[in-house]
């Protein structure tokens, strides 16, 4: 990157630029895959959550996924009306709700093992790239005070 004044706001140097080009590039990559699944990205990413672990508490899978409680309630509120996930209230606490999969949320995770391989061929690059991506950019996040 450049030092002089001028340069520095320049657009194309811009870290932030570049990463929500690419962020909206990589989804955009997604989206075909996903859709014959009914399924949008960040559906995506709350059903890869939950393969993890489930149930969860809402609490719990928000700060997993860093959304707020009004993006992530109308999420899931997709995901159950599709029948991949069902919402309760905790046994064990009445103020916590539960997330967790439906049988047909666990069966879809073994179609879903076709999503990453299928993703990595439509980007073009190597599974070494993108693991030294990633790693670059929770090492950004971290930077950043997001993690």
């Amino acid at each position: 990157m450049a030092t002089d004044a001028t340069n520095l706001l320049r657009l194309e140097d811009q870290v932030c630029f570049a990463l929500a080009i690419a962020s909206r590039s990589v989804i955009s990559v997604y989206r075909p895959v996903l859709e014959p699944y009914g399924l949008t990205h960040p559906q995506y990413l709350v059903l890869l959550a939950l393969w993890e672990r489930s149930p969860r508490s809402v609490k719990d899978l928000g700060a997993e996924l860093r959304l707020d409680p009004a993006t992530l309630s109308p999420l899931l509120k997709r995901l159950e009306a599709a029948g991949l996930v069902t919402r309760n209230r905790s046994a064990a606490d009445e103020r916590q709700l539960d997330v967790a999969l439906t049988e047909a949320g666990t069966a879809l995770r073994s179609e879903a093992e076709t999503i990453p391989p299928r993703i990595i061929d439509k980007l073009g690059m190597s599974l070494d790239e993108l693991v030294a991506l990633r790693s670059s950019l929770w090492r950004v996040i971290e930077a950043a005070g997001g993690a």
